[in-house]
């Protein structure tokens, strides 16, 4: 049974922590605070999972997680780099580095083949060449597409799709990997085969976070906090 709200785990260090982050979005009459004042924390070995309706902030607090957005005020630091310190180059190289995405539309490059596509986030981070192939070989074989390599994204299911995107997002090793709804357009079999994926990347030690609307894909996680209004519920 999941555990639910912020782990109390002193023994863990911290992968990734908010601190009294507030998002707000336009002026006026027109303003929006996505975030207020929020503040959370996620250990490393963690598997967390994220849950609030539309509009809660969850997906802007994933934003912010993955680097792709920044706090309007307070803090956030990833695997002890304060991220509000960077330009947008030294933004992207940490991103490349220290995070992986899995997202629900899987974001492969239909020119590109399935191992194409896993090396590619290697050559952003200076992989050398001879050594990029054989670990992209290794991450496909480990979500069980040792035999799809030179597949292109159209020759394969949904489901062959997403388990490219996980060897990709895996691929440089992150220390924090971040799930959007990663089975929202999955049927339920070929769900089950994802979330089998993810809990033994967990149980091999990576963390991971996982954003869903769904109880049961929350269900896998050891532990849930929810949204409402850009803050967490007690």
């Amino acid at each position: 049974m999941a555990r639910r709200g912020p782990s109390q785990d002193s023994c863990a260090d911290p992968v990734a922590e908010l601190r009294d982050v507030s998002k707000v979005y336009g002026h006026g009459d027109a303003l929006v605070r996505a975030l207020d004042h929020l503040s959370l924390t996620v250990l490393r070995g963690d598997y967390l999972a994220v849950m609030g309706a539309s509009g809660s902030g969850k997906s802007t607090a994933m934003n912010i997680l993955g680097c792709l957005d920044r706090p309007s005020t307070g803090s956030y630091q990833l695997n002890g780099t304060p991220v509000e310190s960077l330009d947008d180059d030294q933004l992207a190289d940490l991103r490349n580095r220290e995070l992986g995405f899995v997202f629900q539309q899987f974001h492969l490059l239909p020119h590109l083949s399935a191992l194409d596509n896993v090396i590619l986030p290697m050559v952003y981070a200076g992989v050398p060449h001879e050594q990029r192939q054989l670990r992209a070989r290794a991450a496909l074989e480990r979500v069980g597409l040792g035999q799809r390599l030179t597949n292109k994204p159209n020759q394969l299911s949904g489901g062959q799709q997403q388990r490219v995107a996980i060897a990709r997002a895996i691929i440089n090793q992150p220390a924090l990997l971040l799930a959007d709804e990663p089975t929202g357009a999955l049927d339920s079999r070929t769900t089950a085969e994802v979330l089998d994926i993810l809990d033994d990347l967990h149980r091999g030690g990576m963390t991971v976070v996982i954003v869903t609307h769904e109880d049961d894909v929350a269900a896998r996680a050891e532990k849930i906090v929810h949204f409402r209004d850009g803050r967490l519920l007690d």
